[in-house]
């Protein structure tokens, strides 16, 4: 039972997480560390079962809806094709073949048993693979990919597991009718989704022209976005999962996110920074609390069927080893999807090479929403009939989230060692480009003021003005020359890339980030500064929370700096 005191245990685990990430200089990933601390949790006596419904309400909208908004619209446009082949029809062929050569190994398993296993098994987690490359040097195309997969295929795949599970528990099954609801489910989702978020748009704006624009009501207005769109969703018997992830793009179509206050978007952005942290820990600390029992539950089974423990781990790896197979194929077909394309269309390709294709390979992990899946087969337990060899399904999805965790821990850090190094930061490049474009557009608007002549009077000539107004006249053309050097003076700053030697590339960078530094050790003097005027009871707490808020922003900046200049070789 989920009490208030496993709640507080559960947030301070997820804590103590960061902290050991740390400890291990990030060379174990986080969501390792938290599966392992759910089972100390667990076997230490702390109980809590994973209720699958409420899991998939309370968990996937709010990250789902997190993860669209920080896909790059313009790349999914892109890429659609590779990420709508993986999400849907990899899903799909891996549910089939996958499906029949788990039946192929152990026959006693009924093929529709088969197919229910391979279909909660097909999707990829969305948490699970953001978690494991976050933080890492992944290729830019790579990482698009793969964010863009696992935004989709959660629903391709749970579709697939619903479809699996009424043929075994019925035996009635048509594939006309599976592809017919397949597509309502899907489409309609999106369409829920889509018209949600276009009336809350709306409704926002007819809110702000109003002068209802209080932060803290948007910011939990747009939390509660999600959860509705799933609602929305589940209640007509289409996607919750498609329709949070088509509500937030429309969201970010709609300019609505621009239009709102500047200290709205900055706090918004802390909220969702925080909600989207602990959800992620909270995910893994419950599927590590789960192993010890389903440990259990697999030894039991092996006792009644008399199985080895080492003949279930041995299934469990070759079920593993056939869906890598199967995504390893199904990027492959991407990859030349891709290249024919580019033939016909005479465009540019820009071939993945073996080690991103083993990147993409050992990427595709599966996770709590593979485990929500299975969980929620019916134990028959309420005079409903019990999912045939139920326990078997769950033991052995349980053993592949395991094992392709700790596969995708070891081989994703090697495979990014063959990559080839990216020559050009394109993300960098952009954001060059962007800064210069934005100071020339402001140098723009300074000129027009610095040659803006007085006002003349109706008879031509130039109207005489008071003593005060040119004092004010002459003041104001100061402020606009010092603002007219200074962002001169930006604009010559920006990194120019192509223009320079690699010399003088290495220079400049060293130069950028002593001056970051020593602007860093400025603000610590003033901070220190401003608690030694605290102590002497000169300011008051007040005055002095106030100017750490303004010392905050300037760190923020200088650190945003910090963080994008690119590395040395």
């Amino acid at each position: 039972m989920l009490t208030i005191e496993n709640i507080l245990l559960l947030l301070l685990l997820a804590a103590v997480s960061s902290l050991l990430v740390a400890l291990f200089k990030q060379k174990v990933p986080q969501p390792v560390i938290l599966i392992i601390l759910g089972v100390f949790a667990a076997v230490a006596g702390m109980h809590v079962s994973l209720q699958p419904d409420m899991f998939m309400f309370v968990f996937l909208p709010p990250l789902l809806f997190a993860d669209s908004f920080r896909m790059p619209l313009r790349e999914f446009a892109e890429l659609r094709g590779p990420i709508l082949f993986l999400a849907f029809g990899l899903v799909v062929l891996s549910t089939l073949v996958c499906g029949y050569a788990i039946h192929w190994i152990v026959p006693e398993l009924g093929l529709p048993i088969c197919f229910t296993l391979a279909a909660a098994l097909s999707p990829t987690d969305t948490v699970a693979v953001s978690s494991l490359i976050e933080g890492r040097k992944v290729p830019n195309r790579l990482l698009q990919i793969l964010s863009g997969e696992a935004l989709f295929n959660d629903a391709s795949g749970l579709v697939c597991f619903r479809f699996a599970m009424a043929d075994a528990l019925t035996g009635e099954f048509s594939y006309r009718q599976a592809f017919g609801t397949f597509l309502m489910v899907a489409l309609g989702g999106l369409l829920v989704g889509a018209a949600v978020a276009w009336l809350a748009v709306k409704l926002n704006r007819v809110l702000v022209r109003r002068g209802y624009d209080d932060p803290q009501s948007q910011i939990i207005f747009v939390l509660l976005l999600p959860f509705l769109m799933y609602a929305a969703a589940e209640a007509v018997d289409c996607s919750g999962i498609l329709a949070a992830v088509a509500g937030c793009m429309v969201l970010k179509l709609s300019g609505m996110i621009e239009d709102t206050a500047t200290f709205t978007r900055l706090q918004a952005t802390t909220v969702w920074n925080i909600v989207s942290y602990v959800f992620n820990a909270l995910i893994f600390l419950f599927l590590g609390m789960q192993l010890p029992e389903l440990l259990q539950h697999g030894v039991a089974l092996g006792r009644k069927y008399d199985v080895a423990l080492w003949q279930v781990g041995l299934f469990v790896v070759q079920i593993y080893a056939i869906m890598l197979a199967m995504r390893f194929a199904g990027v492959w077909t991407s990859v030349f999807g891709r290249w024919v394309v580019a033939r016909i269309g005479s465009l540019p390709f820009e071939p993945t090479g073996f080690a991103g294709s083993m990147l993409l390979t050992f990427a595709g992990v599966r996770g709590a929403v593979t485990l929500a899946a299975v969980l929620s087969l019916p134990e028959g337990t309420d005079g409903t009939d019990a999912f045939p060899m139920r326990d078997a399904v769950v033991v052995a999805a349980t053993g592949v989230i395991v094992l392709s965790l700790l596969a995708a821990s070891v081989f994703i850090p090697l495979c990014l060692r063959f990559l080839p190094q990216e020559t050009v930061d394109k993300n960098a490049q952009e954001e060059n480009m962007a800064r210069q474009k934005l100071i020339r557009a402001a140098l723009a608007v300074l000129t027009k003021a610095r040659a803006q002549p007085p006002a003349p009077n109706p008879n031509g000539t130039a109207l005489a003005k008071p003593e005060g107004q040119n004092a004010d006249e002459a003041l104001r053309q100061e402020v606009i020359d010092r603002l007219y050097q200074l962002y001169h003076s930006r604009l010559e700053e920006e990194d120019e890339t192509p223009r320079i030697t690699p010399l003088d590339r290495s220079r400049a960078l060293r130069h950028a980030r002593m001056e970051l530094a020593l602007r860093l050790q400025l603000l610590r003097a003033e901070r220190q500064a401003m608690r030694d005027m605290t102590s002497r009871s000169e300011i008051n707490d007040q005055t002095e929370w106030k100017l750490q808020q303004e010392l905050d922003y300037e760190e923020q900046v200088i650190r945003s700096q910090s963080q994008r200049l690119p590395r040395e070789a």
